[in-house]
């Protein structure tokens, strides 16, 4: 920043910042020279330059420029000590004079990150702590893990005119955070791109896959093989792999070599889960394959295919290995629904079927009732042969029939 005396005055100055250890440049000029003497004095108001004369006895003090209108002057090795106010005087009448101001920058002696656990498990919350010392100001520690920026807790300690300051980072690591860097990095005006860092070693359990190499494709069919590998990775690196059956003993025809499976001649006591089990020293995993054996006529791919591998909890979910398998769950249930609506269907139209023979022959029977007129005069009879005397046309009627058996 210039700095101007008062007014009428024609000295000019900056303020002067510097980092410890570098050159500081003091310039002392005169707007309108008079050829006026200039002289320069420290913040003990001794005098360092008198014209082009130095009367103190400081070798780090050197002339860069002399003339009438500036008085330009050099500072070596600058140190926390010489920081303070410089005066330029101009011996005029009456005498101006105007002060500078040096500022002296201490970057952080030392970047240190000190971590809790030098092996951490997946799943657990580390500390790390960062510790930037002995500088002037104060630093801004930032954390990054990655290309991530994350946020820590800094603390600040001052030592006479140092300032030291320690960051805490609280970090839940996983798996994927195994050999990421975890970065410290110093924000100060003293120093650019000052950063220190440590690599994460995360242990977790594994990670078990199964694939199927025979049948490469299609129907698992009676009297084929089947061939499956169990892949595992972990850390450290599993130890001990095994098949199994899932609720059932292993077929004796079944030959399992190392992470290799195979049932060279399938049948239908086959069917059931197969699963792979691995384990190391953070834990154990597995993955399950669902065997459906065809009949050997089957041309059609299934709806849902004999794959499929099952996480241990939510956390291990793997989507894209699923996908598969979960179109195929969707297609069964679409056809299932298909044939539940023609089964029901085909139960209605049965049904009204014999509801309508029952109807018809019910109708067929029973025409209705109806009188004729010899039965008029005869509902008031006591007995049948009262009534017909009764039915109209009386006696004649009756006699005309009679019946005669022989």
């Amino acid at each position: 920043m210039q700095k101007l005396c008062g007014d009428g005055q024609n000295l000019v100055t900056e303020d002067v910042t510097v980092v410890e250890g570098d050159v500081a440049t003091i310039s002392c000029r005169v707007k309108n020279s008079d050829d006026s003497v200039i002289q320069l004095l420290n913040p003990n108001r001794q005098t360092i330059y008198f014209r082009d004369f130095r009367p103190l006895k400081d070798s780090r003090f050197q002339l860069v420029n002399f003339s009438n209108s500036e008085l330009r002057v050099s500072l070596t090795n600058v140190s926390i000590s010489d920081e303070g106010r410089y005066f330029c005087q101009l011996y005029t009448d009456p005498p101006q004079e105007i002060y500078t101001t040096i500022t002296v920058l201490v970057p952080p002696r030392n970047l240190v990150i000190d971590i809790q656990k030098e092996i951490a498990v997946e799943g657990e919350e580390i500390e790390l702590n960062c510790t930037a010392m002995a500088s002037r100001p104060a630093t801004t520690i930032r954390w990054f893990k990655g290309n991530k920026e994350l946020t820590g807790k800094s603390e600040v300690e001052q030592w006479s005119d140092m300032y030291t300051v320690t960051s805490q980072l609280l970090l839940k690591v996983g798996r994927e955070d195994d050999g990421v860097p975890v970065i410290c990095l110093v924000d100060h005006p003293a120093v650019k791109d000052l950063q220190t860092q440590r690599y994460l070693e995360v242990m977790y359990k594994p990670q078990v896959r199964v694939s199927q190499n025979y049948p490469v494709q299609g129907l698992t069919r009676e009297g084929e093989p089947l061939e499956l590998t169990c892949a595992a990775f972990g850390k450290p690196q599993p130890t001990d792999m095994r098949w199994l059956r899932v609720d059932d003993e292993m077929p004796q025809h079944v030959v399992v070599s190392g992470s290799n499976l195979l049932i060279s001649n399938l049948n239908k006591t086959d069917n059931g889960t197969y699963r792979c089990e691995a384990s190391n020293a953070v834990g154990k995993s597995h993955a399950d394959y669902m065997l459906f054996v065809y009949d050997t006529t089957a041309t059609t791919e299934p709806a849902v295919h004999g794959f499929t591998q099952l996480p241990n909890s939510a956390e291990e979910l793997d989507y894209g290995d699923l996908s598969d398998s979960r179109a195929g769950e969707e297609g069964s249930i679409r056809s299932v629904d298909h044939a539940v609506v023609g089964g029901v269907v085909a139960v209605v139209v049965f049904a009204m079927l014999c509801l309508l023979i029952i109807l018809g022959r019910y109708f067929a029977r029973h025409k209705g009732t109806y009188f004729t007129h010899e039965a008029k005069g005869a509902d008031d009879a006591a007995d049948a042969d009262t009534a017909i005397i009764n039915a109209e046309g009386g006696q004649n009627n009756s006699e005309e029939k009679k019946e005669y058996f022989i």
